[in-house]
């Protein structure tokens, strides 16, 4: 039997504490070495843990989603929109014809565009009621509407729902949602204030839409429409000159640009697009020249200071995003300036430099973040987070890890960008996975302290079981996972995905979540055991909340008997099956995707890193009898 203990945080709140080995029932829902989070914390009533139900839709309609990308806000809309109880299908399409051609075949109630960066054609939205997800508030109108929010400083932003018509953004509203920035690139606010505002507002639509509501229209003589028409921004807009502009304009020039498009520059006369930029309180040098470097970044000098830049993409269409460094290097511009290392306990305050791995200590409790661009991990990556988690367990002044990645992503496993630009890509993509591999041992193989992963941003692939190798996993609100792996040509991957999955949910969900493009939401993964608790409706919320729940935990007196039991069911656990047994057993497998006959792994990532249309969850439709994914209820 497992076994329990039970102990006392203050008059009235009681803290469970279970751990189960791999050995027993796999149906019964085991929780790996945690309290329960929402006892600990005694939060508010929150959704996901099930005091404030969800109210399904009186109604529920067969909603198309038309969508340039499933990306994390489609996604997410997709999560909120099934849980209502309605029926979504998804389709990416890139042409008029595509969306003629879908919409005949799915007949849909209501088509929406969460991320459309096409013109409906009228035969569409005259046919079919078509809303329209806006990245600006009211009046807002134009295609680079989060672009001129970022490049001209606006304090409040919003999102708006409209009804498309032939008129661009003009359509009558359906709801509106504003907020307040943050200094921060256009693609951190699209993943944290543009989605969670938007999936309100789409929710607040479709409710009006049921009751028989109406949308306003848009009136520019009212008060309450502060937007305007904007013109789409362009490279000459975006362009920074080293000798006249300081550090304060090009981060904000690059942050404007950040994701797409980048800003097209020139480094030692070669034409690049610029992104990841961080400032740079220390170093000096002459404007427009690189001074530094560091894991993959270059440091170039302003008028009044100096910015990081980490990473790159050359204009023509056989490039894609790599580090600032391997992009000069492939180009034979391999810069010659000084690798500046920072150490990782290093108290330097946010915004003052620019380092992926930080590491702190408040409370009893070590914080090692891991802000990795767009969460990838390469195999250098992965061995300098293992260098980090060893130091902070290294460190008996704490007895609690709390495993933060970064903002944006907690993690989406191997980086198949750098992974495509080697020499050998298969032998890359074997040495990454290894890589990635130790880091998610040394994670399991900790008995000395209590491992929490709180996931901030979305996790992917294998940054998923890289989560799950912690005691507990919580996670923001409205975070999105997507376990799967066999979208990438049939890669199987690993990560100790066959322990840690299946001790957590079970071997056939386990299955199911790993084979079935199925994004997840966290409302969803905390039912089914994948994490252990949700809460935070921002990221600055969510690690308020996690400091409190990791303090806790640190003080608490029961502390040494639940790393004694934990220590208890790892021992049990490894004579059931040794963790060296199910790595050898994922990387065979994973061997022949990179080394097979079969080239399906290589072309599928290909095709991701090109952007041209990798495999995923969604078809895209090239004629009438083309499938669509439908995710109803999913």
């Amino acid at each position: 039997m497992p076994a329990e203990f039970t102990g006392h945080l203050s008059a009235g709140t009681s803290l469970r504490f279970r751990f189960k080995s791999i050995g027993e029932a796999a149906d019964e829902r085991w929780v790996s070495s945690t309290p329960r989070i929402g006892d600990v914390l005694r939060l508010r009533p929150n959704p996901l843990r099930g005091e404030s139900p969800l109210r399904p839709a009186a109604s529920p309609l067969r909603i198309l989603f038309l969508a340039s990308a499933h990306n994390s806000l489609s996604q997410r809309a997709l999560i909120a929109l099934t849980e209502l109880g309605h029926s979504v299908a998804v389709a990416v399409v890139s042409s008029p014809e595509q969306m003629e051609a879908v919409t005949a075949q799915h007949k849909p109630d209501l088509v929406v565009c969460p991320f459309l960066k096409r013109f409906i054609p009228e035969s569409v939205w005259a046919n079919h009621r078509c809303l329209i997800v806006h990245p600006g508030p009211r009046g807002d109108r134009g295609g680079s509407s989060l672009d001129w929010a970022v490049e001209l400083g606006m304090d409040e932003w919003g999102v708006t729902v409209l009804e498309a018509t032939g008129d661009v953004d003009a359509g009558d509203i359906w709801a509106t949602r504003t907020f307040r920035t943050r200094d921060a690139g256009k693609s951190s606010l699209y993943r944290h204030e543009v989605r969670r505002a938007a999936i309100d507002a789409l929710v607040e639509a479709l409710t009006k839409l049921a009751g028989g509501g109406s949308p306003e229209p848009l009136r520019y003589d009212d008060p309450a429409v502060t937007g305007r028409a904007r013109p789409l921004m362009k490279q000459a807009d975006r362009a920074i000159d080293w000798h006249m502009d300081g550090t304060a304009t090009v981060v904000r020039k690059i942050q404007a640009a950040e994701g797409h498009p980048g800003v097209l520059d020139t480094i030692d006369g070669l034409d690049v697009h610029l992104f990841g930029v961080h400032r740079e309180r220390v170093l000096r040098g002459r404007p427009g020249e690189l001074i530094a470097q560091r894991n993959g970044a270059i440091c170039r000098a302003t008028v009044d200071g100096a910015v990081w830049i980490t990473h790159l993409r050359r204009p023509d269409a056989a490039s894609f995003k790599l580090p600032a460094t391997r992009v000069l290097e492939l180009a034979g511009l391999a810069p010659d300036v000084p690798e500046v290392p920072v150490p990782v306990h290093a108290p330097i305050p946010d915004g003052h430099t620019y380092r992926e791995i930080a590491y702190e200590e408040r409370g009893g409790v070590g914080y090692l973040h891991f802000d990795f661009y767009n969460g990838a991990m390469s195999t250098e990556q992965c061995r300098r987070l293992r260098e980090a988690f060893l130091y902070a367990r290294g460190r008996r002044q704490v007895g609690v890890i709390a495993l933060m990645g970064g903002v944006d992503f907690w993690s989406n496993g191997i980086h198949l960008n750098v992974i495509e630009a080697a020499p050998d890509p298969a032998e890359a993509s074997w040495y990454n996975l290894h890589a990635i591999d130790d880091v998610v041992r040394e994670i399991v193989e900790t008995d000395s302290h209590l491992v929490i992963a709180a996931l901030q941003g979305d996790a992917a692939a294998g940054g998923v079981p890289l989560a799950l190798a912690a005691d507990h996993v919580v996670a923001r609100e409205d975070v999105v996972l997507n376990p799967y792996y066999q979208h990438m040509g049939g890669l199987y991957g690993s990560e100790y995905w066959t322990y840690l999955l299946p001790r957590r949910v079970g071997a056939e969900r386990a299955a199911q979540l790993t084979e079935t493009f199925t994004a997840v939401g966290t409302r969803r993964a905390v039912d089914i055991g994948l994490l252990d608790s949700a809460f935070g409706d921002s990221a600055a919320s969510f690690r308020s909340q996690v400091q409190g729940l990791a303090e806790r935990l640190a003080r608490h007196p029961e502390l040494g008997h639940w790393l004694a039991e934990k220590r208890r069911a790892r021992a049990r656990d490894e004579q059931v099956k040794p963790l060296s047994v199910y790595r050898s057993e994922e990387l065979a497998r994973s061997h022949e995707c990179f080394f097979g006959a079969d080239r399906s792994y290589h072309e599928a990532r290909r095709r991701f890193v090109y952007k041209l249309g990798a495999p995923c969850a969604v078809a895209t439709p090239r004629s009438a009898r083309a499938p669509v994914a439908a995710a109803a209820n999913a």
